[in-house]
């Protein structure tokens, strides 16, 4: 079997990534010019549901309909009750999950989707609120809803600009927007998700103790009050938490120093020389002791956005070492949608 050239094997890679990085060009720049175009209409949506004593129940059909079961996911998991509701099947019974206190979210793209509108005057006439997700103002959609949402895109990522690929990620991306400003309005926290979350990972990790998934042992950077910098950098590279704890000779915590603390001082002395650790550490850090639940310590984290913890006992002994990543999984969390 002939083997391509080297060369030419090159070549071909480098038009298919050409090719996938101009989707995801397209589609950053779809959600880029949606972000721009953010109106009032959308501050409207957040407080109707904010202030609605029902549930979000969206409907959609194909594509859209796919987004909007992910959306109904991600508003469940925050706090803000949610149903999918299937045009088609609504109009054959399921109709009766709808309720006046409900608000009905359509989406479509087109705004013409006849199984869905179809359905807005029956949602109408049970007095919910409609709010349209769609790319066409003008349509049949929007002219039967009462809060008008535009997700319109100048072109899809299919070549044949037919398959919905840079709507969809729009779409989504603007649910992902309501679930973060309702998680804000309702001053959802950690402790909140837990209660959402009892069965999967991160669920479980809330629900235990800091003692059953704190760090230990030679996994607890530590240096001794009065030591150099220089061993302080050598603790704090040797296990790549960015920070080392500050100790007495009876191991009680004095202070913490982390990479923010030496950037500080090196921005303002240039260097490290002549200092020890009692002079760059930040004195009586907070801490945590061993039985404190994992929520109520991944709340104190968020509120002060730090990711480790001292966990000592209660005469200051350090115990152990506690790191966001050991309650939600590298990568899984941010600080209430911030950056």
């Amino acid at each position: 079997m002939p083997v391509e050239p080297l060369e030419e094997t090159k070549s071909k890679y480098n038009a298919i990534l050409d090719q996938a990085a101009d989707v995801l060009r397209m589609e950053a720049e779809g959600i880029l010019k949606l972000a721009d175009r953010l109106d009032d209409s959308f501050a409207e949506m957040v407080e109707t549901i904010f202030s609605a004593s029902g549930r979000v129940i969206i409907g959609g059909i194909g594509k859209s309909g796919i987004i909007g079961r992910k959306i109904v996911a991600t508003l469940n998991s925050t706090g803000t009750p949610s149903l999918f509701l299937h045009p088609v099947e609504a109009m054959h019974g399921d109709l009766g999950i709808v309720c006046q206190q409900d608000v009905f979210m359509a989406l479509s793209n087109s705004g013409e989707t006849d199984e869905l509108n179809v359905l807005l005057p029956s949602i109408r006439n049970m007095g919910c609120k409609i709010i349209a997700l769609t790319g066409n103002t003008k349509s049949t959609l929007a002219k039967q809803s009462d809060i008008i949402i535009d997700v319109g895109v100048e072109r899809e990522a299919c070549p044949m600009g037919l398959a919905p690929t840079t709507s969809t990620i729009v779409l989504m991306a603007i649910g992902d927007a309501l679930a973060v400003a309702l998680i804000n309005k309702r001053d959802f926290k950690p402790s909140d998700f837990r209660k959402y979350h009892p069965g999967g990972f991160i669920g479980q990790r809330l629900c235990s103790r800091i003692q059953d998934i704190m760090l230990t042992g030679d996994e607890v950077p530590l240096v001794s009050e009065g030591s150099s910098m220089d061993a302080a950098l050598v603790e704090i590279n040797r296990l790549s938490f960015g920070v080392t704890f500050v100790v007495d000779s009876r191991n009680h915590l004095m202070g913490i120093i982390t990479d923010g603390d030496i950037r500080r001082v090196i921005s303002k002395r240039k260097t490290l020389d002549g200092l020890n650790v009692n002079r760059v550490m930040t004195k009586n850090p907070r801490r945590v002791g061993p039985e404190t639940p994992a929520y109520d310590a991944l709340n104190l984290m968020e509120q002060y956005q730090i990711t480790v913890l001292p966990i000592t006992n209660s005469k200051g002994k350090v115990l152990g070492l506690l790191h966001l990543h050991d309650i939600l999984g590298k990568g899984a969390f941010k600080f209430n949608g911030r950056r």
